[in-house]
């Protein structure tokens, strides 16, 4: 998780490429069937590192299958206060906006309904009302029927 976490940090501060790399690297060592905790996060993130909505989708869809994996438990061994129903409203929110970028509005819907259907699982702190944030700037753009890119998400 500390090599993640430090490729994440390297793309936060515009080094997307190194970050992209290390994260592959990473993937590779980790492998498709590794611990499920590790491919959900690293996935969701290097999703977050493309600049096309079909290679953050592949990204997004692997962060996704990882988390239906993931249990509680392996979950909490990292942060006790992780529960798996938590990463859904993310994990769906990044689908729907991948979705709408590539113009692909009903599945975009879909995605934007199932992260709803687990906001109870968000606490009222900054990461809830980030997600929260975000479902609402990509329903804004589906209401626009808009594909661009949205700098908030």
């Amino acid at each position: 998780m500390t090599a993640i976490n430090d490729a994440v940090t390297l793309g936060r501060q515009g080094d997307t490429a190194q970050a992209r790399e290390t994260l592959a690297q990473l993937w590779s060592s980790i492998g498709g069937d590794g611990d499920p905790l590790h491919r959900c996060v690293l996935a969701h993130y290097m999703a977050d590192l493309h600049d096309h909505a079909a290679d953050g989708l592949t990204w997004d869809v692997r962060a996704l299958d990882a988390a239906d994996l993931l249990t509680d438990e392996r979950a909490q061994q990292q942060d006790s206060a992780l529960t798996v129903r938590g990463f859904y409203p993310s994990l769906h929110l990044n689908l729907a906006d991948d979705y709408r970028r590539l113009g692909a509005f009903e599945t975009a819907h879909r995605h934007l309904d199932a992260a709803r259907e687990r906001l109870d699982a968000l606490s009222d702190d900054g990461y809830g009302a980030g997600v929260r944030a975000g479902m609402d700037h990509v329903e804004a753009a589906l209401a626009a029927g808009s594909t661009d890119r949205l700098p908030t998400h």
